[in-house]
């Protein structure tokens, strides 16, 4: 059986170390658990086991950018004697452990102050001693604990949070107004249905018949008002929305409650309006609970640096803001660092990996002259680059720019409203029609029969319906890793179909390869020598070879190191000379469309590793299920695996590879055209155009929490397989919503049947109309758990 890491819970593939009775993954671990059990927080193991985080292995000097004066003032939020405050986005926060971690540090480290998380967002606010410890310091602190924060352009931007608390104050000024309502109107009601007279009520009935006036004023003022908004909106657009006959319905009781108490006829019913305006407020709140941890709408800023290197000319470096870059400064780009500019290449060899913005999986080799875009990552010896575009004109800036992503939702066109168009017509006219007839035959009468076809007719369900059914539904599909952006997606996705995959990273792992050797059989002592060799090196496929070479995790010196960015590296290994790399410095041949490295020793060709994507699981199975979909698949590397992937989609209908993201957005606007509704799936920068541009916007992501492009969906990559489960409860929450509708109008025509014949009084209609509420939000919530469990059950098994 696989063993798992005690601090960490990962599977222990390569490195096993034995410490405390205890088995852990790596020293990064050995050493947190170390750390706690020194600090006396060895608790942090019982709130939850295995819930550590791994720490990152990056070098030591990532963060000595933010001791710069313009970085640090940028970064922290006060500043001032010995104290500063900053405050850090830590994406891997995931449990009650992290909490509790992060809020100790002050026990680890005595230079901070005092720690206080916000899980919701992600970040940990550190007030510290910034004479003692040094704001990089504390980055390294905390990403050798396993938290690496995340610092960029977004983070850096020091925007106040706002959190809408309106609605959340309608809400309370409507359940006092209700609460208490329902307590001044109580003995009055009692007195009718008893059919008793209490002098004690006859003498201050109209007090309070008054107060329940004073007490629903600003309901249908203030914590109505939104719908008076919404309808008047919709009328603008010359759509007759959902909020239309709901806003009549307000009317027609306060303006009948008014009436009633003015002529002594009634109290009204403002506790009853009162009522239903806090039943739907409630609806509405439930319905704009996403996920505030995931962002769905980022830019460029999460993506770029805050700080670069400047070199001037006499080679003196210093950290500077992204932003107060200016064309024909030079600056430093070293080993795995994203270039922020476009910027021409001076001094060094270039080996950019686009992957993120381009989707080509291989790298590119730069020399001196040639031009470089922003975004691409450099994988080899540093670079001096001479900037071309500041940091707002660059090319990955302009592709964020593009109009789809400007592009913008109404919300106009939901099923809801396209009902209730026709549902405010029909009820106006068996309103104009029952009062011509009631007017010519008890004019009396008229009033009572068209105020309780209006409040018995009064869409309240009709409004709660979608909104307590898309809320269920989106805090289920977020329990299964497919966090939905909002309520209107859920409607979109169960009209799509047309499906559109990106290869690299979507279909395929981002970080595996399938490797297989071609060549003269290899000795151990060369297979560990060569591992130990790899071991050196940073690139990703020295990486992938490395982990696939199933040796024991033996080190042997390594001399006469020689790395060429680009090409590969050489050195010797106990007495033995190799070259790893390129056919060029191995001396093999070359094959188009393939990615290989090929190992030289002692000057003779050995053989070559050739890497392949590897698909994730389940794939063609996954296919299999999706042929109601036209399935397209685009991708921005060769044509190298358009065999394997027909073998996995045989019912494909269109395939196209080297595509940049412009054809990726052109791609997706060309099926649009033709009338198809498309979803987009997709894992990079690369994908963002398409991905803002599809009717349904999905990004792939296999840690949620990392970036991700703008979207309208973050799916758990590791739940790809799925996606056809995910499809069919979309539509499925649709059917729920058309029974809901349903159970309304079966409420309306029972209860217009009664009205429309003066047989039933507003009084009883007020009393009645919430019923249809309540049972469209029992019937909801229990269909869409009862549906949910015949896919989710599934995926969890």
């Amino acid at each position: 059986m696989p063993e798992n890491c005690f601090h960490c819970g990962q599977t222990i593939d390569k490195e096993r170390i034995s410490f405390d009775e205890k088995v852990f993954c790596c020293t990064g671990c050995k050493s947190v658990y170390e750390i706690l059990n020194l600090n006396n927080l060895g608790d942090f193991y019982e709130l939850n086991k295995r819930s550590g985080i791994r720490p990152d292995d990056g070098n030591n000097t990532q963060f000595d950018y933010l001791d710069t004066p313009e970085i640090f003032d940028k970064v922290t939020n006060f500043s001032e004697g010995n104290t500063s405050l900053v405050n850090f986005k830590i994406p891997v926060i995931h449990c009650s452990s992290c909490i509790w971690l992060l809020e100790s540090l002050h026990t680890l480290n005595k230079n901070i102050n005092y720690s206080q998380v916000n899980f919701t967002r992600k970040t940990v606010q550190i007030s510290f001693n910034h004479h003692e410890l040094k704001l990089s310091e504390l980055a390294k602190f905390l990403t050798d604990l396993g938290y690496k924060p995340v610092i960029n352009l977004e983070t850096a931007d020091q925007k106040e949070e706002r959190f809408d608390r309106s609605l959340i104050l309608k809400l309370a000024v409507a359940g006092f107004a209700f609460g208490n309502g329902m307590f001044f109107s109580y003995p009055e009601y009692a007195e009718q249905l008893m059919g008793t007279t209490d002098m004690w009520m006859e003498k201050y009935k109209h007090l309070f018949r008054f107060i329940m006036f004073f007490l629903a004023t600003p309901v249908v003022f203030y914590s109505a008002w939104g719908y008076f908004e919404s309808a008047w909106y919709g009328l603008k657009n010359k759509v007759v929305n959902i909020d239309v006959p709901i806003v009549l319905g307000i009317i027609m009781l306060y303006g009948r409650s008014i009436y009633e108490i003015l002529t002594d006829y009634g109290p009204g019913y403002f506790d009853t309006l009162c009522g239903l305006l806090f039943f739907m407020l409630m609806g509405k709140i439930f319905q704009k609970r996403t996920y505030s941890a995931l962002s769905y709408d980022r830019d460029y800023k999460s993506f770029y640096p805050i700080a670069v290197t400047k070199v001037d000319f006499n080679g003196k470096q210093q950290n500077i803001l992204l932003s107060d870059l200016k064309i024909g400064d030079r600056i430093m780009v070293r080993n795995q660092e994203i270039i922020p500019v476009d910027a021409i290449l001076i001094n060094g060899e270039g080996n950019i990996d686009n992957s993120f913005i381009t989707g080509e999986s291989a790298s590119i080799q730069k020399k001196p002259g040639d031009k470089i875009f922003a975004g691409g990552k450099q994988v080899g010896s540093l670079l001096e680059l001479e900037v071309i575009k500041t940091v707002n004109q660059s090319y990955l800036t302009q592709l964020w720019n593009k109009e789809a992503f400007k592009k913008h939702e109404t919300g106009l066109d939901t099923l809801t409203n396209k009902i209730s168009k026709y549902f405010t017509f029909i009820i106006l006219g068996i309103t104009l029609i029952a009062g011509i007839y009631w007017g010519q035959h008890d004019f009396e009468k008229m009033f009572q029969v068209v105020a309780a076809i209006l409040i018995i007719a009064c869409p309240c369900a009709l409004a709660l319906s979608a909104p307590f059914t898309f809320g269920h539904v989106m805090r289920i599909l977020g329990r299964n890793e497919f966090y939905v952006k909002d309520t209107l997606t859920i409607e979109k996705l169960s009209k799509i179909n047309t499906l559109v995959f990106d290869k690299t990273g979507t279909i395929t792992h981002n970080k595996e390869a399938k490797i297989t050797y071609e060549g003269q059989e290899i000795p151990e002592q060369d297979l560990k020598n060569i591992k130990t060799l790899v071991k050196n090196s940073n690139h990703p496929l020295s990486k992938a070879l490395y982990d696939y070479i199933e040796m024991d995790d033996e080190y042997f010196p390594v001399t006469q190191y020689t790395e060429t960015a680009g090409k590969g590296y050489e050195a010797e290994v106990r007495g033995t000379k190799y070259k790893v790399g390129s056919a060029k410095l191995a001396g093999g041949t070359p094959v188009n469309l393939e990615t290989a490295v090929y190992v030289n020793k002692n000057g003779e060709l050995l053989g070559k590793f050739i890497f392949k994507n590897e698909y994730r699981q389940n794939l063609k199975s996954l296919f299999g299920k999706l042929r109601d979909y036209r399935v397209h698949i685009l991708s921005g590397d060769n044509a190298s695996e358009e065999q394997p992937l027909k073998e996995i989609i045989p019912q494909y209908t269109g395939m196209a590879f080297s595509q940049t993201p412009e054809d990726k957005l052109n791609y997706i606007k060309h099926l649009q055209d033709q009338n198809e509704r498309v979803a987009m799936l997709g894992d990079g920068l690369n994908d963002a155009g398409a991905l803002k541009q599809s009717n349904v916007g999905i990004a792939v992501a296999d840690d949620t929490h990392s970036f991700t492009p703008s979207s309208d969906v973050i799916m758990a990559g590791g739940r790809l397989s799925s996606l056809d489960h995910y499809l069919n409860y979309a539509k499925d929450s649709m059917v729920i919503v058309k029974m809901t509708f349903a159970i309304s109008f079966f409420y309306n025509i029972i209860g217009l049947s009664f009205a429309v014949t003066g047989n039933m009084s507003p009084l009883f209609a007020a009393i009645i109309m919430p019923i249809s509420s309540i049972s469209v939000v029992i019937f909801t919530s229990v269909a869409t758990w009862w549906r949910s469990t015949k896919y989710f059950k599934l995926i969890k098994n």
